[in-house]
């Protein structure tokens, strides 16, 4: 057995072209390491829905030039099986460890394959180049990124020419592709003969967000904002000038591009302690901000923060926050509450076209969809499913992704959406009022839909398939006392969804989905009650209510899935 591992990674080692994860197998060749030789022997990353994501090392099962290239050569013999011989494929990448080099080794199989590849001029964030795609004319587009995962990771994304990221049979097909390339030694990789984009594609881009914006709206909303130590910051702040809002007050610790995301444990606005700069950085600026807008490192999800309640001396918050941050009278909305608010937003502003929402993020969309007379549509998690949604106008999912241009860009877009949520808050503004009033009011109008998750991070996958297993083979007849009414099994599909790996429960008044992660080694459980509410002045109990309901509902689920 040992013997076997040792020939397969000496295998690998005599085609990897990357002296780096060279050196790293060799040693760990030379330390006969077996344990480690397994981890990444094990098997090859999966080519998926998501394309590619892993931490970055040597082997098979490691984020590397080799698996990169191989991915490359499938993706461009898929490309010319569609019939696109000659075709442009488009290349970004943001500015974690490698991915210059992964977006260069792409162009240069690409090329080598006869297709025509350019490259964006310097890291940018994931929506430009997903504007490129259809901007361009282009029939792929290629992003590499590992978005808001550790630093240890990357990744890689495929769009199609519709500008959509790739669902089946597309990544199947090419997974088959790749699977079929048989040495690296096959690929020709010239070491030029592709394009590197000049800034008229970013220009192009900004030009494009001019029209996420009412002529003549209100620009007043002062912000912070937070790079979150990726790529969007020179874009976002060039979106805003354009715009003629303030100019932005930035987090400067995390402004600039840093792989290593030295301030933050995750780079994700929604994790506990990400927005805590952010949240310092508001309490010190002065005039006091309006909100706070964060993106992730590659930009193409957006969170917004707004004071609540009064100061507190003593730096903890006028009311708890649901993400357990710290920071003055300050906290996090959710993705939910800003879905609901941007909705809002365009249908005041007479927006026509379909709502669409994914099947984990909350009803109260098409409770205002309906109300508005506008189709609305639910699909499967990830925007490469919304983005699909017939005469899509807008779509959002609960983990901080908005699209609002989809015409411009078929995707999630955080600079975008940070300016449509600054208009809204510009507009309320003038009006005397808050993003938090305004959430109010739609309580009010369609019912308090409060909104939580259950997310278990686990080192041990096999964990996450026996909670799962659990949950089919002991299903829950009731949660915090509410009889389950309703289970669908997803991995069945249903009327208007392809199957998926997930479990929804409906109960009289809430609905909790539970599926695993994507894209990270999570179980994540999404949890929603609805309560009515008469006035404004019923508003505390109902959040009273809601918040218990929320963690009744929790601790039984946890208990019945075994985690």
């Amino acid at each position: 057995m040992h013997d076997e591992l040792i020939a397969q990674a000496q295998a690998w080692l005599t085609e990897d072209p990357d002296p780096e994860t060279r050196t790293e197998l060799a040693r760990l060749i030379d330390a006969q390491d077996h344990t480690e030789l397994a981890a990444r022997f094990s098997g090859t990353l999966q080519f998926g829905t998501a394309g590619l994501r892993g931490e970055l090392g040597a082997g098979p099962m490691r984020m590397n030039s080799s698996v990169v290239i191989r991915a490359a050569a499938g993706l461009a013999a898929y490309l010319k099986k569609q019939g696109h011989h000659d075709g442009l494929v488009v290349i970004g990448y943001d500015a974690r460890h490698k991915s210059h080099d992964f977006a260069r080794d792409t162009a240069a199989v690409m090329t080598g394959a006869g297709l025509r590849a350019a490259v964006l001029p310097r890291p940018l964030p994931t929506p430009v180049l997903a504007f490129a795609v259809r901007h361009l004319g282009a029939v792929a587009g290629v992003e590499v990124t590992a978005s808001h995962n550790p630093p240890r990771d990357n990744g890689y994304k495929v769009y199609l020419g519709d500008g959509s990221q790739i669902v089946p049979p597309a990544d199947i097909d090419i997974a088959a592709e790749i699977a079929a390339v048989p040495s690296l030694t096959t690929v020709r990789r010239p070491t030029e003969g592709w394009d590197t984009l000049d800034d008229s594609v970013l220009d192009a881009y900004l030009a494009r967000t001019d029209a996420v914006l009412a002529k003549g709206s209100p620009r007043t909303a002062r912000t912070v904002y937070t790079a979150m130590h990726g790529v969007g910051k020179d874009v976002l702040l060039a979106a805003f000038a354009r715009a003629g809002f303030p100019e932005p007050t930035l987090v400067t610790e995390q402004a600039d591009p840093d792989p290593d995301f030295p301030t933050v444990t995750f780079p994700n606005p929604e994790e506990p302690g990400a927005m805590d700069l952010a949240f310092a950085t508001a309490r010190a600026t002065t005039p006091a901000p309006d909100l706070i807008i964060a993106n992730d490192p590659d930009a193409d999800r957006c969170a917004v923060a707004v004071r609540d309640g009064q100061d507190d001396p003593h730096g903890q918050h006028g009311q708890d926050d649901p993400h357990g941050q710290t920071g003055a009278a300050w906290r996090m909305l959710r993705g939910d509450e800003v879905g609901a608010l941007l909705a809002a937003h365009l249908v005041r502003r007479g927006a026509t076209g379909t709502f669409a929402e994914s099947i984990v993020s909350s009803s109260l969309l098409g409770r205002i969809a309906e109300k508005a007379g506008l189709p609305h549509v639910e699909t499967l998690t990830g925007f490469k499913w919304i983005a699909r949604a017939e005469g899509l106008r807008y779509g959002y999912e609960e983990a901080l992704g908005y699209c609002v241009d989809p015409d411009g860009v078929r995707d999630k877009d955080g600079i975008t959406a940070a300016l449509l949520i600054t208009e809204l808050a510009s507009q309320l503004k003038e009006e005397g009022r808050t993003l938090l009033d305004l959430l109010d009011d739609l309580a009010v109008e369609h019912g308090l839909h409060a909104t939580d998750q259950l997310s278990v991070r686990v080192e041990d996958l096999s964990l996450i398939t026996a909670a799962m297993r659990r949950l089919r083979e002991q299903p829950p007849t009731e949660l915090a006392g509410l009889p389950i009414t309703r289970t669908d099994d997803l991995t069945q599909g249903t009327d208007t969804l392809p199957p998926t790996d997930g479990l929804r429960y409906t109960l009289d008044g809430a609905r909790v989905i539970v599926r695993p992660s994507g894209t990270e080694p999570k179980l994540k459980c999404y949890l929603e009650v609805v309560i009515p509410v008469a006035t404004h002045a019923d508003l505390p109990t109902a959040r009273a209510q809601a918040t218990d309901l929320l963690e009744s509902i929790k601790r039984d689920l946890s208990t019945a899935a075994g985690i």
